[in-house]
């Protein structure tokens, strides 16, 4: 969520773990608003704020921290990119939970086909879902879904011209070129395997702010799933 003079937070936090022994994902949700050690500050604060202090990596060492897993690829995109990618492999198909309207769009019950625009639209909604902002996180994750199910088409290598022309204007990752077609090529079995992955926790004002406390139970019920899908001991 960038600013002009503000590079902003990490409004919205992704984690995704690919096993390709047994060909699965799983895609974890992490609340904005999670009050969490700030690697690097000796601090706690809103898992977002890492971003602020310290970019991509701050980030990445305080979900690595706060996850007790390693990281080792990164991915940032803002609101342009996020358009463009879903336009460059040729818009994706969502399912819906229910009808509603935003940014000039209207969504129906069940499929939608959606392009740039109205996947921006569909993913900002907030204050017309009972669920809130856990809703929004499921359609968060259901685009990041339809973008990887196209992506690894055989169809869409075509598009990677469109795909990188996205990726140069809004997108920062550590991955290299060749690093993605390996994992395009070498991981494509594990997309149709997609299990999505929430955090719950309870909400606390301390000095007037509101977090999500996550107890430690949760902490540790995540980081254990996350672990045997790694395979890590």
């Amino acid at each position: 969520d960038e600013r002009s003079g503000d590079k902003g937070r990490s409004d919205t936090m992704i984690v995704l773990t690919v096993n390709p022994n047994d060909k699965s994902i799983k895609m974890l949700s992490i609340p904005r608003d999670t009050r969490t050690e700030i690697i690097g500050t000796g601090t706690e604060d809103k898992i977002n704020h890492a971003y602020a202090f310290g970019n991509e990596e701050m980030s990445m060492a305080t979900v690595e921290n706060f996850l007790d897993i390693p990281l080792d690829y990164y991915i940032k995109v803002n609101m342009e990119g996020f358009k463009d990618i879903v336009d460059a492999v040729g818009g994706i198909t969502v399912n819906s939970s229910l009808a509603f309207n935003q940014g000039g769009h209207k969504f129906a019950e069940g499929a939608n086909n959606l392009d740039g625009d109205a996947a921006l639209a569909y993913v900002q909604m907030r204050k017309q879902d009972p669920n809130g902002d856990f809703g929004r996180q499921d359609r968060q994750r259901q685009i990041i879904q339809g973008v990887i199910k196209k992506g690894i088409s055989v169809n869409s290598l075509t598009n990677f011209d469109d795909i990188f022309g996205a990726l140069g204007k809004n997108v920062r990752t550590n991955m290299t070129f060749a690093e993605m077609k390996d994992i395009q090529k070498n991981y494509r079995d594990a997309a149709g395997n997609i299990e999505q992955m929430t955090i719950s926790g309870n909400g606390q004002t301390i000095s007037n702010i509101w977090y999500l406390i996550v107890s430690s139970d949760e902490q540790q019920r995540v980081q254990n799933e996350l672990k045997a899908h790694l395979e890590l001991k």
